[in-house]
């Protein structure tokens, strides 16, 4: 493998160049698109043709690279470079034994944080990608929850890196029930996962909504970035807006209001192990021990949520909600009959 500064960078950049397959580049125009990456997030690096064609080398190679099918065609009358297989990333391969010893020195180098409050999740993220790598044999020790069918991980990372630049979108969007695409600029803020699912809220100028929302799912077809826009920071207090209220939808002009649950069969328990919104407040009456409230947004996940406890909660405040939740249960009735 290449023995320069920033390799693995520079392959992620190769692997989307060499899938375009409809518009594959030539070694020069390659050079300048990782260039430009390169200059964004490490000013003042570049590279040459020699390292280059090193990194085409790598993915050539199918014992010391990554095995990649790449080929050069002619277009334009130039020769371009391309994938002969529109499924393949290297995304998909195992690790490479130098890359292993990557792994290897950066697990020992974050073990040393992941003891400190500020990187809590540190233990769990490692601990799984240990668990993925270490056993090939598919005899995993740990079974945790994940959504297979999930295809928004492939927006994440490109959104992160809009909004920590600041870059303007184009965003092409399409609803389920909607038989035309959505076209729309828009200013992305902030990412939030709800439910094993990822969203980006942000400015939608088109429609001139600040906190609009966007689900990292088959309904966004993609987006690009706008040249010479500017780009609108956000007014909102993030932290705030998702701490007062469940998931992600919110009505507009929608207030914060008590909700006072009571549990039953020891069910509040549960709910005080892994509360669905963390500003929950107990009661200090003995005969209310099996009730709690919470100031929140009424919306759709709250009541979903809500409806995860089955007969073993009542909403006792407000009575709209109240009202809502006995919908619920009389439409549920009406789908098992009398």
């Amino acid at each position: 493998m290449a023995n320069s500064k920033h390799a693995h960078f520079r392959y992620n950049i190769l692997d989307n160049c060499f899938r375009r397959y409809q518009n594959p580049l030539t070694i020069d125009e390659l050079k300048a698109e990782i260039n430009e990456n390169l200059a964004e997030v490490f000013p003042g690096e570049a590279i040459n043709d020699r390292t280059l064609r090193k990194d085409i080398q790598i993915f050539r190679n199918p014992i010391k690279g990554f095995g990649a099918p790449l080929e050069t065609v002619k277009s334009g009358g130039k020769n371009v470079y391309r994938y002969n297989n529109k499924n393949f990333s290297i995304a998909e391969k195992g690790l490479l034994p130098q890359e292993n010893e990557l792994i290897t020195a950066a697990t020992q180098l974050l073990e040393r944080f992941e003891n400190h409050p500020k990187y809590e999740r540190l233990s769990e993220a490692l601990i799984k990608f240990q668990d993925q790598e270490e056993n090939d044999s598919g005899k995993h020790l740990l079974h945790y929850d994940h959504n297979e069918e999930y295809t928004g991980f492939k927006f994440l990372k490109p959104l992160y890196f809009a909004i920590q630049k600041e870059h303007v979108l184009k965003v092409n969007f399409k609803g389920f029930k909607s038989d035309e695409v959505q076209n729309f600029e828009f200013h992305p803020h902030i990412l939030k996962q709800y439910n094993r699912r990822w969203f980006v809220f942000g400015y939608n100028k088109t429609k001139k909504i600040e906190r609009w929302s966007i689900p990292l799912d088959d309904r966004l077809i993609d987006f690009e970035e706008m040249q010479n826009r500017n780009y609108v920071q956000s007014k909102t207090d993030w932290n705030s807006f998702f701490r007062e209220m469940v998931g992600v939808i919110r009505p507009v002009e929608a207030k914060s209001e008590r909700v006072v649950l009571k549990f039953y069969n020891g069910r509040e328990n549960y709910f005080k192990s892994k509360p669905f919104q963390p500003d929950f407040e107990e009661f200090f009456e003995g005969d209310k021990q099996d009730q709690v409230w919470i100031d929140t947004i009424i919306n759709p996940e709250l009541v979903q949520q809500i409806l995860s406890y089955g007969k073993d909660v009542e909403v006792l405040e407000p009575e709209s909600l109240r009202e809502i939740l006995k919908n619920q249960a009389d439409m549920m009735k009406g789908h098992y009959g009398k």
